[in-house]
């Protein structure tokens, strides 16, 4: 019985009755191999007799023209993403390969592959003669071509060739194409490796580029693919599994034909024994029972992440895609994420991940009409520390899936990015600041009025719908009657008094301020418009954009860029050069003391996010937002040591916040304290849980004279809503670095909506102070 194995010792069989002209084809088909062996024999022992068969001297002219320098490109390999504790996120690949040493592999594979492949590898050179010899008998024996002569540093060479086709459909049937003038190339290609390796070289590249089936190429991947462990300690029936599949690695795929893959990897266990690598009794162990297999599924890409850190992953892919430091070009740098084999350790922080995506995933179902985001940032190192959202990574929108990073900017895997309202207004404060404002600075702040004159970088923008709806500005609230000061207009959120802000110190410098802080573009990449509503939060950002501004903040006025990754690592162990985060000051510690104060005054008694302290009752300080139509909701905060922003609504921007069922509770209308404060609220309890409790660098602010509502009668006493010395935030009012307690929480882990979003219809509005909300 014929075996179908290449260089299998031939066992003659009983032969059929031919008849004379039967034989006599068998006898011209046989002069037809005798004739192609002389060539190629010819041209590899002595190239005078001509590759292409013509004449002796033109033979050894054509054979000598043949390139024989194989250009043999590092072999594409996976790369490894890891949060900052060394846990792996995920495996990435477009090939999955991890190259090791011939001590990597260990002798056992690497014996079970020469014996089925090429017995004879260490006695000949490039072309195994006597091969070729066996070759030809057998087919013309058969009548067929069935018997193949390739060795296996020939093979080697095709596999090189397919490896730089890459993923080109076209490229790759060309490397395959069996043709004379290709037979001859590989060969001459067969005969300089020859020349300039050795045999144990040869085999371990080889071991290295081949496709085992299942997604696994070399046989790293593959040991790992079909039995969860290394290539070194595969035993000798998952040796001979392996060494068998090179043949057809569809056909024997032990886990789709498991009887075939037995029969097969029986095969080569009885090669080894004929070659004397294996005693009877060893290949008696090896073939009972059946193969077993320890399967691990391919796993490739940013899907596969746990804890919603796929975005985090597809952002640090971007990241390299786009980060000059990674190549001069994108070329460059695709080439670099494509060939692999890097060792990536991020900056993610697997705790703040967990404590950031158990926030959005609990107070929105990925079910609701609206989704929500956040991202974590640590002060004065510019490190992404949590990125999360509500509904997962995927690309299946029956499941709610996306591939689209609410985080982060459109050139990063982001959207067009959501107007963050008034968590813009601490910006206009800052550029006032640095411009000479003072931190008691007054402005009439009407309680509507129309868009002033302002001056910007090049000219003057003019408002021309005057004493129309579309040339005016509100407060939020009815009661918002000026005058205001700066810490009372920061914590009631009283957008005329920053229209006035912005008038005073122009657009320029509110655009230039914000371009400092890393606001350098709208979030689609579209530039900055130098508007009035610029400072009122009406051109689309991010939440890492936004996060990284009150960062700034938190780390008295200097900013770093952010950075998601830490290092890099090749699988040799160098270094690839990365960026670390980039720190320069934007704006003087004074102004910066100031604006943590006002801020502080937010989260206190008066101030829109009032009800959002932690449970530890540490500082914090942040600022809400919300959109025209409720459109988008905002809560970005800070500790002295970890700044995270929060951003509420409908994916495409399109859903108004009002009588809308979010996580299972009913909201009249969403405000930036009610929907994403509580996230953050109960990301942010998490997340500081054992980190240091560090305080604000404050300033003394006083607290304005109490105001008169119009509308009260003479010796009343009535002040406007948050504007009486009791009502005033108590943060800026009291002197540096004395700390009042905050009254208990009776429930400190509730974060419900506040009760004008439990009022039912029917009953008399709340308070007037629960009333006043951001704008």
């Amino acid at each position: 019985m014929r075996s179908s194995e290449p260089f299998d010792t031939w066992v003659p069989r009983p032969r059929r009755r031919e008849s004379p002209l039967g034989l006599l084809g068998h006898g011209v088909k046989f002069l037809g191999y005798s004739t192609l062996a002389g060539v190629l024999l010819a041209g590899l022992v002595l190239p005078a007799a001509g590759a292409l068969g013509l004449g002796m001297k033109t033979g050894v002219e054509e054979f000598d023209t043949i390139p024989d320098d194989l250009k043999t490109p590092p072999l594409t390999q996976a790369s490894w993403i890891f949060d900052a504790q060394g846990q792996q996120i995920a495996k990435v690949y477009e090939r999955d390969r991890r190259v090791v040493t011939a001590e990597e592999m260990g002798p056992l594979i690497r014996q079970a592959q020469v014996d089925i492949e090429d017995a004879r590898f260490y006695e000949h050179g490039a072309v195994d003669l006597k091969g070729v010899l066996r070759a030809i008998t057998k087919n013309a024996e058969s009548g067929t071509a069935l018997q193949g002569a390739s060795t296996l540093t020939q093979q080697y060479v095709k596999n090189v060739n397919v490896e730089k086709a890459g993923d080109d459909a076209a490229a790759v049937r060309e490397a395959q194409r069996k043709t004379l003038g290709r037979k001859v190339q590989e060969l001459k290609f067969a005969i300089k490796l020859e020349e300039e390796l050795t045999k144990e070289q040869i085999l371990t590249n080889y071991l290295n580029i081949t496709y085992y089936g299942q997604q696994a190429y070399g046989i790293q991947a593959a040991a790992q693919r079909y039995f969860s462990k290394n290539a070194k300690d595969l035993t000798v029936a998952e040796a001979a599994t392996l060494a068998g599949l090179v043949q057809n690695p569809s056909q024997f795929d032990p886990k789709a034909h498991p009887e075939a893959s037995r029969k097969r990897r029986d095969v080569v266990i009885d090669k080894m024994v004929e070659n004397k690598h294996l005693t009877a009794e060893q290949a008696k162990e090896a073939k009972a029972g059946p193969v077993v297999l320890h399967y691990q599924a391919p796993q490739n890409g940013c899907i596969t992440a746990d804890a919603g850190m796929g975005f985090f992953c597809d952002y640090v892919k971007h990241v390299i895609k786009q980060d000059p430091v990674f190549g001069k070009t994108a070329a460059e740098r695709k080439k670099l994420w494509d060939m692999g084999g890097l060792y990536i350790h991020t900056t993610l922080d697997p705790v703040k991940q967990a404590a950031a995506l158990k926030a959005v995933t609990t107070k929105v179902k990925v079910t609701d009409e609206v989704s929500a985001a956040i991202t974590m940032v640590e002060p004065g190192t510019g490190k992404i520390l949590a990125m999360a959202q509500t509904r997962p990574y995927g690309i299946d929108p029956g499941k709610n899936q996306t591939v689209v990073n609410y985080n982060v900017d459109a050139a990063m895997g982001g959207g067009n990015g959501f107007q963050p309202g008034s968590n813009f207004k601490p910006i206009v404060a800052a550029a006032g600041l640095e411009a000479g404002l003072t931190s008691t600075q007054s402005y009439a702040s009407p309680n509507k009025m129309d868009w002033p004159t302002m001056s910007t970088c090049d000219g003057t923008w003019k408002n021309l719908e005057k004493g129309k709806k579309g040339g005016t500005i509100p407060n939020e609230s009815a009661g918002e009657v000026g005058p205001y000061e700066l810490k009372e207009a920061m914590a009631l959120s009283v957008n005329t008094y920053f229209v006035q802000m912005e008038q005073e110190i122009g657009l320029c410098a509110v655009k230039q301020m914000a371009n400092r802080l890393g606001v350098l573009t709208k979030a689609s990449g579209k530039p900055l418009e130098e508007l009035p509503a610029l400072g009122l939060g009406t051109q689309e950002v991010s939440p890492l954009v936004m996060a990284n501004v009150y960062a700034t903040f938190a780390n008295r006025g200097t900013y770093c860029t952010p950075v998601a990754i830490s290092g890099i690592t090749t699988m040799d162990g160098k270094d690839v050069p990365v960026n670390p985060a980039k720190c320069e000051r934007v704006f003087s510690e004074s102004t910066a003391d100031v604006i943590n104060t006002v801020l502080l005054g937010v989260t206190e008694k008066g101030g829109t996010a009032r009800d959002l302290g932690l449970d530890d009752d540490r500082q914090i300080a942040g600022k809400t937002g919300t959109s025209d139509e409720k459109k988008s909701a905002w809560f970005s905060g800070y500790t002295a040591n970890l700044a995270a922003s929060v951003w509420l609504g409908g994916p495409a921007g399109g859903v108004k916040m009002k009588n809308i069922r979010i996580g299972g509770k009913w909201f009249d209308e969403v405000f930036g304290a009610t929907g994403p404060g509580p996230i953050w609220q109960l990301a942010m309890n998490d997340a500081v849980r054992g980190m240091p409790e560090k305080e604000f660098e404050t300033v003394y602010i006083p607290n304005p004279a109490p105001k008169r509502d119009p509308s009260s009668s003479p010796g009343s006493g009535s002040g406007s809503p948050g504007g009486s010395a009791t009502d005033a935030p108590t943060w800026p009012g009291r002197p540096q670095n004395t700390r009042p307690a905050r009254t208990p929480n009776p429930n400190p882990r509730s974060t419900q909506p506040t009760q004008q979003n439990q009022q039912p219809q029917g009953e008399p509005a709340q308070p007037e102070e629960q009333q006043h909300q951001d704008g």
